[in-house]
C-alpha cells in the first residue's frame, strides 16, 4: 500500500497543480476521470501494442550504437507513448462541447498523461522500490506532466484556428520532441556526464510548459 501510495502521490499533485491552473471555466470531475481512465487504459493498450509492432518489424540488438539508441527514444518510445496519448485527446476530447477554451487542451491532455504515467509508474514502483518512487516523483512524472501541457497548449489553439491540424500536429511533435531528447541522453548514460542533458531537456520543458499555462491563462480569459 505504502508503495502503491507513493507511485500515486506525484501523480496526484501534478492533477492538483494543473487543476487550480484552470481559473475561468472548471472542467467536471466526470470529464476528468474520463481523460484519465482514457490514458491509463486505452493509451497504455496503444503504447503496448506499439511496441510489439516495432519489436517485430525493428528489432535493436542487445548492444545499442548511439543511433540506435537515438530511433529506440524518439521513434520507438517517444513517439510510441505521446502519440498514444494525442489520439486520446484528438478523437475522444478535443470534439466535445465541454472542450471551450484554449486552456482545456492543457488539462485534457495532462489527465491523459497522468493516466499514463500513473500505470507506468506503479509498474516501476512495484519493481524498483522506493527509491525509483522518489527518483521518478521529480524526474519521469513532472516529465510526462510537462509533455502533456505542451502537447495540450497547441491542441487548445487548434480547437479554436482554422488550421486545426497544423496546430494539433505541432503539439504531438513537440511531445515527441522533449520526451524523446529526455530519454535519449538517459539511454546513453554510458557516457560519462551525458545524463546531465536529461534534466536539462526536463528542466526547459517545465519552463516552457509555465509560460505555456499562463499564455491559455489570459486567451480563456476573454474566451
Amino acid at each position: 500500500m505504502v508503495l502503491l501510495l507513493s507511485a500515486l502521490a506525484p501523480v496526484a499533485a501534478v492533477i492538483i497543480y494543473v487543476y487550480v491552473k484552470d481559473k475561468y471555466e472548471k472542467e467536471s470531475k466526470r470529464m476528468l476521470a474520463l481523460a484519465f481512465a482514457l490514458g491509463a487504459v486505452i493509451s497504455i493498450i496503444i503504447t503496448t501494442v506499439l511496441y510489439v509492432f516495432f519489436d517485430l518489424f525493428l528489432p535493436l540488438p542487445d548492444n545499442f550504437s548511439i543511433w540506435q539508441q537515438f530511433v529506440k527514444a524518439f521513434f520507438v518510445v517517444a513517439l510510441s507513448e505521446e502519440f498514444s496519448k494525442y489520439i486520446m485527446v484528438r478523437a475522444f476530447l478535443q470534439p466535445r462541447k465541454s472542450f471551450n477554451e484554449p486552456f482545456d487542451g492543457i488539462i485534457y491532455a495532462v489527465m491523459v498523461s497522468m493516466g499514463f504515467a500513473a500505470v507506468e509508474n506503479i509498474m516501476y514502483v512495484i519493481q524498483g522500490g522506493m527509491d525509483v518512487a522518489l527518483l521518478r516523483a521529480f524526474t519521469a512524472i513532472p516529465a510526462h506532466a510537462s509533455f502533456g501541457i505542451l502537447m495540450g497548449y497547441y491542441m487548445g489553439k487548434a480547437k479554436f484556428s482554422n488550421n486545426r491540424i497544423k496546430w494539433n500536429l505541432i503539439g504531438l511533435a513537440l511531445a515527441v520532441l522533449f520526451h524523446g531528447a529526455y530519454d535519449f541522453f538517459l539511454f546513453i548514460g554510458f557516457i560519462p556526464g551525458i545524463s546531465i542533458g536529461a534534466f536539462i531537456s526536463l528542466l526547459v520543458g517545465i519552463i516552457l510548459s509555465k509560460r505555456a499555462i499562463r499564455a491559455h491563462q489570459e486567451i480563456s480569459h476573454f474566451k
